[in-house]
């Protein structure tokens, strides 16, 4: 680490701190790069919002989001990732090297930047909505899906993502409740006739979802139709928001080719993003499997290619 121009200097800094985030400083010590790490404001990502994780390799019994974000900060340390819980709020990529501020901070300096900022799931913003989160209430069905085994749940959206979901669910679930705002769904034409021909199914129309109820968990919802303003309660153990994603990449958009959703586009099957030297992995570029073990699988990406590019450009 140097000084440049009064700036704490950096071969590679990595922003965000989840799954790709923490992934990546652990491929990038390990190969000497000496990265500094700021973790933004949720250090782990959404995995500190969730409870069990069973769909991890490695964890036969399962366990917490919250735990296996600690284990992979004290892997990251261990070999010599320098981790700031500070906040990144202002970019200049275009410059060499490239510089970041720090929020209500300082201005640092990269030979190379890797980003791992994620992605946060949309919610309704109903009574109950985030009392019960983890607790009934999922923004996935491939995540959570196994724990509702057998029982009622209920999705709320209308396009592709709501869609899947709900078929992905109707293999796992008794009944499936599919509430879609208007008299139709955004779905491509053959993700709805999916849903159409799932038996256990129920697309309710014009409905929305205006409040999530239980005990220690969630039993069931009020469901309003748009229409008549009639009210019912569904009983379901599980409610599964799937109104999409808002990838955390709004500083980047000045510097970064993203597509219409705001997710940052990569070149091939690498992480390379538009602009030499940064790269870009996680949630914040990936808008398909949105899962933690394809997050770090491109941390791993990231980071070699973020060595590969420095050795290129006699930076390492």
């Amino acid at each position: 680490m140097s000084a440049e121009n009064g700036s704490e200097h950096f071969k590679v800094i990595i922003i965000g701190a989840g799954p790709a985030g923490y992934t990546a400083a652990i491929y990038a010590a390990r190969a000497g790069l000496k990265p500094v790490m700021f973790t933004g404001k949720t250090p782990g990502g959404q995995l500190i919002f969730t409870t069990e994780v069973e769909n991890y390799p490695g964890y036969p019994e399962g366990t917490q989001g919250p735990e296996m974000m600690e284990d992979l900060r004290r892997q990251a340390e261990r070999f010599g990732t320098d981790i700031r819980y500070a906040m990144i709020e202002k970019v200049d990529l275009e410059s060499q090297p490239k510089r970041v501020w720090e929020e209500g901070g300082p201005e640092f300096t990269a030979d190379a930047i890797i980003i791992a900022t994620g992605a946060d799931a949309k919610y309704l913003g109903i009574p109950g909505e985030q009392s019960y989160l983890n607790l009934g209430v999922s923004a996935c069905a491939v995540c959570d899906g196994f724990f509702y085994r057998g029982e009622t749940v209920a999705v709320v959206g209308g396009g592709d993502t709501a869609a899947e979901e709900a078929t992905y669910l109707a293999g796992l679930c008794k009944h499936v409740h599919l509430l879609v705002r208007t008299d139709k769904m955004r779905a491509s034409l053959i993700m709805q006739k999916r849903v159409l021909d799932t038996p256990n199914i129920t697309v309710h129309w014009n409905s929305q979802a205006v409040e999530v109820f239980g005990e220690e968990k969630v039993t069931g919802i009020r469901v309003k139709n748009s229409l008549s303003g009639e009210e019912q309660e569904l009983a379901v153990k599980g409610f599964f928001v799937a109104i999409g994603h808002k990838p955390n990449t709004d500083i980047f958009k000045d510097s970064l080719d993203l597509n219409e959703q705001g997710y940052i586009l990569t070149a091939g099957k690498s992480t390379n993003t538009n602009v030499p030297g940064v790269f870009a992995s996680g949630d914040a570029q990936d808008f398909t499997y949105r899962q933690a073990i394809t997050a770090a699988g491109t941390g791993c990406m990231a980071a070699l290619d973020a060595e590969r590019w420095l050795k290129e450009h006699g930076l390492s």
